[in-house]
Order: structure tokens, then sequence, then C-alpha cells
């Protein structure tokens, strides 16, 4: 990345050992890990995690937390999340992860992780809670965000091997049924539906309110229609993500570097739009 450009990272985690671990050993990415090779990855502590966003140009980290508790009985990774969010709040905002199934609990919660630790938004998982984006209970949570104005970001494509977790999960037509239902509510499609990639764009198109981010998939087939899309029509509702440590941040960068964008697109991309998102001055 050029040094002109400036960064945020919007789906980054950093690969702790505690995360990493965490991940490689979880009842839903276990064997999705394996198929990957995600057990080569290296652990880090913190500040020299902090020193290499630094390095690499990247301003802010985006940390979505994931709580899949119901469906999968793995505990939530939240706590990690605000842990590193205190203890470098110039570098990382967090967004809460949700489980849709604790019902009023996971409404509560969304209030209290705001007005207590600052939280800049929600993260859930249809694929992991075993229903689509536009099911009736992920509704009160909408509400909530939207009476908080606080984004929703929406994980919307399925790893390999993980049980239960089906593509019909992952439509990007049943966010543009929210967006339409909310449209006063921010949505971040995370890794761009893929493979609904027009699906995916189109809902971004045709939606003020809906973003997506194409993270995993920068060098996966039918990468040249999201690039072209992200070059002209959508400029506006791309977010650059790196979905570290899945994949290497280093490697997202240098795919972001390879595609064709003007400077104004690509700093819209890797940086103006996630502020926008994120209401900073």
């Amino acid at each position: 990345m050029t040094k002109a450009t400036k960064v945020i990272d919007f789906r980054f985690r950093p690969n702790t050992p505690e995360i990493i671990n965490g991940i490689k050993n979880s009842t839903m990415f276990k064997a999705a890990c394996k198929a990957i090779g995600f057990d080569a990855r290296k652990p880090q502590p913190l500040p020299e995690i902090v020193a290499d966003l630094d390095r690499l140009g990247v301003e802010l980290g985006v940390i979505t937390g994931r709580d899949c508790e119901t469906t999968y009985g793995f505990p939530a990774n939240n706590k990690s999340v605000l842990e590193f969010c205190q203890t470098y709040p110039q570098k990382f905002v967090g967004f809460w992860g949700i489980d849709p199934h604790k019902k009023m609990a996971a409404v509560q919660e969304i209030v209290e992780v705001v007005e207590k630790y600052g939280m800049k938004g929600i993260a859930i998982d249809p694929y992991l809670a075993h229903i689509p984006a536009c099911e009736a209970r992920f509704y009160p949570l909408y509400t909530k965000c939207a009476e908080l104005d606080i984004p929703v970001f929406i994980t919307m494509a399925p790893p390999p091997q993980v049980s239960g977790a089906i593509m019909d999960y992952c439509d990007p037509r049943q966010v543009d049924q929210v967006a339409r239902d909310f449209p006063e509510l921010t949505l971040i499609m995370s890794h761009g539906g893929y493979p609904f990639v027009n699906e995916a764009i189109y809902a971004c198109l045709r939606n003020a309110n809906v973003y997506m981010d194409f993270s995993e998939y920068e060098r996966a087939p039918m990468k040249d229609v999201f690039v072209d899309a992200m070059s002209g029509m959508i400029q506006d509702k791309v977010v650059f993500a790196s979905a570290h440590p899945f994949i290497e941040l280093k490697d997202a960068l240098e795919a972001y570097e390879e595609f064709p964008l003007t400077p104004e697109v690509r700093s819209k991309v890797m940086y103006d739009n996630a502020r926008k998102i994120l209401k900073l001055s």
C-alpha cells in the first residue's frame, strides 16, 4: 500500500495466542481450520501486533465479536474484543457479537455494551445462528440498533466444513429485505455475500444503508466483477477488511494494491467509507 493511502481494516482480529487457539479449537471452525491450513498461523503478543499495524499504515482496526453459544455451545469471544479495545483504544474499535436466540437478553445486552463499554456496533452471523438475516428473531436486535443509531455487521459467507452452516443463510437478498424494513439502519455485509457476488453488489447499489467488504475472496473467482463494481457504481459502499488472522493482513493489503483503482476510489475504499460508517469526525 502506498504511503499516501490511509487504511482502516474493518474486520481485524488480533492473532494473540489465545485467539489463535480459540479459533482452531472451536466447535464451529475446527474442521475449517484444518481445511485451510490455519494451524500454520503465527501467534504474536498484542504489542507486536499493534506495531505491525502501525508499520503497515493501518490507522484503526474494527474487531468484531461472535456469539453462537446457542447453536454451537461455544462461549462468545466478546471478552477479548473488550480487552483489546480497552488496552489500545486509539487502535481498535469493537462490534459486540450477539446471539439472536437469546431473545430479550440479547436486546438488553446491546444497550449495555454500547452505554457501558462504548461499542460502535454489533456483529451477527446468520449462518452460525442457522437462520437467515431476515428471520424474525433478528428484528428486535435491528430495532434496538436503529434506536441507538449503531451499525450492524453481518457475516455473509460460510467457511468450508462448518456443520449446519448452509449457503442459504448468506444470501444478500435477505439483507436487502432487512434494509427495506429498516432504512435508518446501517448494514455491512462481510465477505461480500460470496458466492452471491452480483446480488451483494446490487443490494449495496439499491439501498443507501447497505455496505460490504470482500474479505477472504480478493483472489477468488468472480473477484473481477467485484473490482469492476468497486471501481465505479459502489465505490462509496465498500470498506477494506482483511479478515485477519484467517487471511494475513499483509496479503489482503497486497491484493488490494493490485486492484486497478484510481487514487480517489482507493481512498474511499481503504479509509473514507469506513470513517463515514463509524461516524468519525
